[in-house]
C-alpha cells in the first residue's frame, strides 16, 4: 500500500524534538519536583510552598547539600516530568529554573515584584488543589507557542467544574502571572477573587538539555540590545 507508507513517512519527517518531550501531555498528569537554592529564607521557603499548591501532583524537597545533577537524576529515577529550582537574592525570590525530563527542554526565568498570598490577605483560607483553567495571552510568536507548551505541560487537564483559573499575560516579554478563583453569584455573574501567589517573569535563556547538562545546546537566550529595542517582542 504505498499511500499509506507515504503518510507514515511524511509524518515521521514532519515530527520535532517538541513532539518527543513533550509526547505525554494531556494524556499522563504531570509530576513537579520542587525545590530552592541551598540555604533559603525564610521567605523563600513560604514562596516554595505556596508553589506547591499552584501545581497539582507537585512535590517539595529541601535541597541540603545536593547538587543540581544529583537532584535531576533523584527525580528522573522517581518518574516526576519536571523539576523546578527557585533562587533568591537578598531574601527575595528572583529566580525559577523549569527542566523537563528526561532529556529537557529547559527555561530560566528572572523573577520580580513577587507577592505571596499572605501579602494579599491573611484571610484567604484553604487553596483548592484542583487542576485550573489556564489563560496564555499574547503568546503569538514561535518562542511564544513553544513557551506556552512548557508551561501548560506543568498542569493537568482540568474539570469543567474547576473554580480555579491561572493566568500568563505577557506584556512587552514580561509574563504576568495570576491566580484566581471564581464563583457564581448569578444566572450569568460571576464573582473572581485573587487568591495568589503573583509575580512577573521573564525569559532568559531556553536550551534543548536538562539543567545539570552545560553543554546543551542553546536554543534562545536574551541578548543585551533586546533590553532596549522597544518594538523586538519575542514571545508576542
Amino acid at each position: 500500500m504505498p499511500c499509506l507508507s507515504l503518510v507514515f513517512r511524511l509524518f515521521s519527517e514532519l515530527k520535532t524534538h517538541i513532539d518527543d518531550e513533550y509526547a505525554r501531555a494531556g494524556i499522563q498528569d504531570p509530576r513537579i519536583l520542587l525545590t530552592t537554592s541551598r540555604d533559603p529564607s525564610s521567605r523563600l521557603t513560604q514562596f516554595l510552598k505556596e508553589l506547591r499548591l499552584v501545581f497539582p501532583n507537585s512535590q517539595r524537597i529541601n535541597r541540603g547539600n545536593a547538587v543540581v545533577k544529583e537532584l535531576v537524576e533523584a527525580a528522573r529515577t522517581n518518574d516526576f516530568s519536571d523539576l523546578i529550582i527557585v533562587h533568591e537574592h537578598r531574601g527575595e525570590p528572583d529566580g525559577l529554573i523549569v527542566t523537563h525530563l528526561p532529556y529537557g527542554p529547559t527555561a530560566y526565568f528572572g523573577l520580580s515584584n513577587v507577592v505571596l498570598r499572605h501579602d494579599l490577605s491573611s484571610k484567604l483560607g484553604t487553596m483548592s488543589e484542583a487542576a485550573p483553567h489556564l489563560i496564555f495571552d499574547n503568546f503569538s510568536t514561535a518562542l511564544g507557542a513553544r513557551l506556552q507548551t512548557l508551561l501548560s505541560s506543568l498542569f493537568p487537564v482540568p474539570k469543567d467544574d474547576s473554580r480555579r483559573v491561572m493566568t500568563f499575560a505577557n506584556r512587552e516579554d514580561l509574563i504576568s502571572f495570576r491566580h484566581h478563583v471564581y464563583k457564581k453569584t448569578g444566572a450569568s455573574d460571576l464573582e473572581l477573587g485573587e487568591v495568589g501567589p503573583r509575580f512577573e517573569a521573564k525569559l532568559y535563556q531556553l536550551k534543548l538539555g536538562t539543567v545539570d547538562m552545560p553543554e546543551a545546546e542553546m536554543e534562545w537566550v536574551l541578548r543585551p540590545f533586546m533590553n532596549t529595542a522597544k518594538k523586538r517582542k519575542a514571545l508576542g
